[in-house]
């Protein structure tokens, strides 16, 4: 199995534990936030104030054009591309990771020091900036930061090594979680189970039997993934 196959086969594995933990708020402030939700026409899944916060995040640039180039790069090396569904430059990762960079500024010390590093270390050994330094060479410097000891915690390793993991496990959630990647994964979302109607024993039980009308409409398996509709006197179109 090769490292985007391995990597696949985690993501798909946690997809079933859920992604998020939701905190309870108080009965007001869940009130305040469902009447903004009402008067705002424009609701697109987040609160007022989500979008709000959003937006003003947005209007900031924290990572440089260089910083940016860099994580391009390196964001490909750790994630290859393929010819079908490209790579992390086809799913917006480094623009997600400007953004997580901004939501949650405790990453910014080690994404920036990182890449310090990076361009520095590339200097020193090869004579240029990382992100234009020859592949191998590029694989060859990231070889003595991708692998460390994982009983020690990860706060207790160099930067280098807490940057390299950062940026991998941002890579991988930014490109799994994007269109692109869910396309590369496979992953067809829920899908109602197969039901050929009530047994045919239970309905002689009770002297009844389907219309053959409605078995033609609702015991199709090959319709099965397609979203019910009714015209407005309620009757079932498909």
């Amino acid at each position: 199995m090769d490292r985007r196959k391995s990597i696949k086969s985690i993501i798909l594995g946690s997809v079933a534990g859920g992604l998020a933990v939701h905190g309870c708020k108080p009965e007001a402030e869940s009130k305040e936030i469902a009447n903004g939700i009402v008067a705002d026409e424009n609701y697109f899944g987040r609160t007022p104030k989500e979008a709000a916060f959003i937006e003003e995040l947005n209007a900031k640039q924290f990572l440089s054009e260089h910083e940016m180039e860099t994580i391009e790069v390196l964001s490909n090396l750790i994630l290859p591309p393929n010819e079908k569904f490209g790579g992390p430059s086809d799913a917006g990762v480094v623009e997600f990771i400007e953004f997580m960079a901004k939501d949650i500024p405790e990453l910014q010390a080690t994404l920036r020091g990182g890449l310090m590093w990076l361009d520095h270390k590339s200097n020193t050994d090869f004579g240029t900036e990382f992100k234009i330094t020859p592949e191998e060479q590029q694989k060859q410097l990231l070889d003595t930061i991708a692998y460390y000891d994982a009983e020690i915690p990860m706060s207790k390793h160099p930067l280098e090594i807490q940057f390299f993991n950062l940026m991998r496990n941002l890579t991988v959630t930014g490109y799994y979680t994007s269109k692109v990647g869910i396309e590369d994964l496979g992953y067809k979302g829920n899908m109602p189970n197969i039901w050929d109607g009530v047994p045919e024993d239970v309905l002689e039980q009770h002297g009844v039997a389907y219309e053959e009308e409605w078995l033609a409409k609702c015991i199709d398996q090959s319709t099965r993934a397609d979203i019910a509709e009714w015209d407005d006197q309620g009757n079932l179109l498909t």
